[in-house]
């Protein structure tokens, strides 16, 4: 246990207890298994990261991007600030009998990698969100720039803050941060999340499209392709010019770094 002050930066202590459960990482996966979003970024990363070469995973979890693609002939690396996470992501690389390479460190302090490293980067399954502070997420988006060759891809997703709307909690919740946004406070877009395997406190920050791709813009990518996400099982939303912004329960981003 750390005490509040020690955390590391971006990090809320609802966060570092989820990260340092060991029994929510051994049972992380099967938790999970149902989720459609599990495949669909998956496949959106495929689509992106065409041809093996080097990737890293930020907030890799127990590897379930890092070992398909470890299959496929990537050399892998994952990031995760849960020493549990990487320790279930080794014994199924292992199981696979894939190799995978894991690090043990905050996304938001990253400079002990070095620059150009790698081909592809991805920071999925909200990753990017559980970031606390506008100021760190501007941090980890630059590492991911920072680390990419130029020509690079980076793969994003984020939770759509305004699909809240389509539950009375949300709207009572919704109707609160708007007057946060005109208010101009910094934790507009965070919530609390319900109680999950355990762990309360966990906060999340929900992005607006907007958001998710100026933060992108500003750091320097070029945005290739933002595809809104739903709950199919496809994952794919229906005539997302119909309101899309509203009705996406999240978004998978591509973006570049220039040649």
């Amino acid at each position: 246990m750390r005490p509040d002050w020690q955390l590391p930066p971006g990090v809320s202590r609802g966060l570092w207890d989820y990260l340092h459960d060991a029994e929510l990482a051994r049972n992380y996966d099967a938790h999970l298994a149902s989720t459609p979003l599990l495949t669909v970024d998956l496949r959106f990363a495929e689509d992106h990261f065409p041809a093996p070469a080097r990737l890293i995973d930020l907030g890799c979890g127990t590897g379930r991007l890092l070992i398909p693609f470890a299959r496929r002939g990537f050399w892998a690396l994952g990031v995760d600030l849960s020493p549990e996470m990487l320790r279930v992501a080794g014994v199924k690389a292992e199981a696979e009998r894939v190799v995978i390479h894991r690090v043990q460190a905050n996304v938001v302090e990253l400079d002990g990698l070095r620059d150009g490293t790698f081909d592809y980067a991805a920071c999925l399954f909200s990753t990017l969100g559980m970031v606390m502070g506008a100021a760190e997420r501007r941090r980890a988006v630059g590492h991911a720039y920072r680390l990419l060759r130029p020509g690079g891809r980076f793969v994003l997703h984020v939770h759509n803050r305004w699909f809240n709307f389509w539950d009375p909690q949300g709207r009572r919740w919704l109707i609160q941060d708007v007057l946060k946004s005109v208010a101009g406070r910094a934790d507009a877009g965070n919530r609390v999340m319900p109680v999950h395997q355990g762990i309360a406190g966990l906060s999340l920050h929900l992005f607006t499209r907007r958001e998710a791709v100026r933060l992108l813009r500003e750091a320097g990518f070029r945005v290739v392709e933002v595809r809104p996400v739903s709950l199919r099982e496809d994952g794919r939303l229906p005539r997302p010019r119909w309101f899309g912004w509203l009705r996406a329960y999240g978004y998978l981003i591509a973006a570049e770094r220039p040649a």
